[in-house]
């Protein structure tokens, strides 16, 4: 999208973004919820039902919508570079849910949550790599009081990690922040996000099954259901953060992703009890801080740029 990014876009490409941030955050409470109910579960197997709902729900509302199929069938039909940008975002979003599951399931919650903070970074680094968005210095300044926040948060012990969670939870990292990059260019050219979420959901599904068939452990009905629950609200989050890059660049509201973190105590706190103490608060309010700085000096730019 062009330099002067009309307000009304912006908004809903935060409010998508926060919607999507709370979609996430109630998957994870959903992926820890399972292990309580029930026998261990692979990250694979786990990983595998949250794409196996968003495949569902794809398919339901892209099928809905003939106008919506037929415009994406046509923008399908221009060239081999949104098969391309669609495949990358399979990939990359693939290896960013493998990673991130791993990571939950073999190191450290808050070690798993502050590594995959670092998607907003990648996402910001490879718009200005790939896709040219400049990032100006406050917008800097604001994800690097974000980023602050989240360690406020979580308080990592990456001395005490293991090295292959760690390294797979910088991969989760690294292949989001990549996805969403596809995203936004994805949603500069139109191609509609229903799609986009079905390709995704079928290519993760399909890449799933062979490694969950050599580690498949049987689950009671408690787990089925509790899966279910979390590939919906993952759902929830592709689809928002699908249309949240449609509406805005990612140097403009990539820091509202740390809104994840506030969300997930909140979760946190009702599901188990889990009370934030005063270095979780000003975690809380360095990211809220950083959010609201950065739209407050994006709208006074816009006034001035208007004035003129």
């Amino acid at each position: 999208m062009a330099e002067g990014t009309p307000a009304s876009s912006l908004r809903k490409g935060v409010l998508f973004l926060v919607t999507s941030a709370f979609g996430f955050a109630l998957m994870g409470m959903f992926v820890h919820l399972a292990d309580f109910h029930g026998g261990h579960i692979s990250a694979i197997q786990k990983s595998f039902f949250r794409n196996l709902v968003a495949l569902a729900l794809a398919a339901v509302l892209f099928a809905r919508g003939r106008k919506r199929r037929t415009a994406a069938e046509t923008r399908l039909q221009k060239g081999t570079k949104v098969w391309a940008l669609l495949m990358a975002r399979a990939v990359f979003g693939t290896v960013g849910v493998f990673g991130n599951f791993y990571a939950l399931s073999n190191m450290p919650v808050a070690d798993a949550l502050m590594l995959n903070k670092l998607a907003p970074f990648f996402t910001v680094l490879f718009s200005w790599l790939f896709i040219r968005e400049r990032i100006s210095f406050r917008q800097a300044l604001c994800l690097a009081m974000a980023f602050a926040g989240a360690t406020f948060v979580v308080k990592p012990g990456f001395g005490t990690a293991a090295l292959a969670p760690a390294l797979c939870g910088v991969a989760g990292g690294v292949g989001a922040g990549a996805a969403y990059t596809c995203l936004r260019e994805l949603g500069i050219m139109k191609v509609d996000g229903a799609f986009i979420v079905l390709f995704f959901s079928a290519f993760s599904t399909l890449a799933s099954v062979p490694f969950m068939l050599v580690e498949f452990h049987p689950m009671t009905a408690a787990q089925v259901m509790i899966l279910m629950g979390a590939g919906a609200a993952a759902a929830l989050g592709q689809f928002a953060v699908t249309a949240a890059y449609r509406f805005a660049e990612a140097r403009r509201i990539a820091v509202w992703d740390y809104t994840n973190i506030i969300f997930g105590a909140i979760l946190g706190f009702l599901a188990f009890g889990q009370v934030p103490d005063v270095w979780s608060v000003l975690g809380f309010a360095l990211i809220v801080s950083a959010a609201a700085a950065g739209n407050l000096w994006y709208n006074r730019r816009n006034e001035r740029q208007n004035a003129e």
